[in-house]
C-alpha cells in the first residue's frame, strides 16, 4: 500500500511540474495599422507609403520583451505594407546591427501578415486588451482617420482609461473618433470650418508630425502637398498641440493618451507606454 501511494504521489508530481512552470497568460496589446499602401496628394497623385519600420518595431520589441502579446488589426484585415523609405539603418540612428536585428524581428512576426479586421475587434469589444498602439508612416492619413470601426475602438479604450499610444502620423487616427470623420476631413481638405462634435480627446494635450516637419517631407519625400496638415486637423478637433523642434524626440502624455511627434520619438514612446502599462490595472 505504501509503495502504491509513493508511485501515485510521483505520478501526480510529474504532471503538476509543467503546470507549476507554465507560461503566464498572454497580455494582449492591440496594434492598429493602416491597410493602405499609398497616400493621395492634393494634386491627385498617389505616393507609395505604409508603416514606418522603427515606429512600429522599436515600441513593439519593448512590449514583446516585457511579456506582452501583439494582436494586429487593420481595416478589412488587409496586410500592412512597410514604407520602403524607412527600411534602412538610418531609421535606427545609423546603427546597422540594430537595423539588422529589427529586420529579423519583423520577419518573425507571422501574425502581421494576417491581421484581424478592425470591424471584428470593434464588435467583440476591447476590454481584453491592455493597450492600443498605432504606429505611423503616412498611411494612416489615407484610411485610419476616417475608419468608423477604429473610432468605435478608440471610444471604448477611452471609456476604459486604456493606455493608447500613437506615434508620428499615427495620432491622426484619433480623428476617427469624431462624430462624422468623413465630413470633418472633407471640410479640412477644402479649408472650411471642421466640426468634431463629441470627441473624447477634446482638451487633451497631444503631439503629431508637425507642419514644419511635413513641409520638409513634402519637398524631399512626397514631391507634393498633403491634403491637410495633421497638427491642424487635431487642433481643429479640439486637441491641445505640443510640438518640439522639427525631428527632435517629443512624447506627450495626458491621462491615458501617449503621443510621439516623429520617428525620433520611437524609444521614448515605447518607454512611456510600458510605464503606463505598469501603472494600469490588468483587466
Amino acid at each position: 500500500m505504501r509503495r502504491r501511494f509513493t508511485i501515485l504521489t510521483f505520478v501526480l508530481a510529474l504532471f503538476a511540474a509543467p503546470l507549476a512552470h507554465a507560461a503566464p497568460a498572454p497580455r494582449p496589446v492591440l496594434v492598429v495599422l493602416s491597410g493602405a499602401d499609398h497616400i493621395t496628394l492634393r494634386d491627385g497623385r498617389s505616393h507609395r507609403t505604409g508603416f514606418y519600420m522603427n515606429e512600429l518595431l522599436v515600441p513593439l520589441k519593448m512590449l514583446v520583451d516585457a511579456g506582452y502579446t501583439p494582436v494586429f488589426a487593420t481595416p478589412g484585415g488587409r496586410a500592412p505594407v512597410l514604407d520602403a523609405h524607412s527600411d534602412s539603418a538610418e531609421s535606427f540612428g545609423g546603427d546597422v546591427a540594430r537595423y539588422q536585428a529589427m529586420k529579423a524581428f519583423l520577419g518573425g512576426l507571422e501574425a502581421l501578415k494576417h491581421p484581424r479586421r478592425l470591424a471584428d475587434v470593434a464588435k467583440e469589444g476591447v476590454s481584453r486588451y491592455r493597450a492600443v498602439f498605432v504606429p505611423g508612416g503616412h498611411a494612416p492619413m489615407q484610411d485610419l482617420l476616417v475608419n468608423p470601426d477604429l473610432g468605435n475602438i478608440l471610444r471604448q479604450a477611452h471609456a476604459l482609461h486604456m493606455p493608447t499610444a500613437l506615434i508620428c502620423h499615427g495620432p491622426i487616427a484619433l480623428i476617427s473618433a469624431v462624430s462624422h470623420p468623413d465630413r470633418f476631413t472633407h471640410a479640412l481638405e477644402r479649408g472650411l470650418p471642421a466640426k468634431a462634435g463629441d470627441w473624447p480627446y477634446t482638451g487633451y494635450r497631444m503631439t503629431v508630425f508637425s507642419t514644419p516637419e511635413e513641409k520638409v517631407a513634402e519637398r524631399t519625400l512626397l514631391e507634393g502637398t498633403v491634403l491637410f496638415y495633421p497638427d491642424a486637423a487635431l487642433a481643429a478637433a479640439g486637441g491641445r498641440l505640443d510640438a518640439a523642434s522639427p525631428f527632435k524626440a517629443n512624447v506627450v502624455v495626458d491621462r491615458e493618451l501617449i503621443t510621439g511627434q516623429n520617428p525620433a520619438s520611437d524609444d521614448a514612446l515605447g518607454k512611456a507606454l510600458l510605464k503606463a502599462l505598469e501603472a494600469s490595472p490588468a483587466p
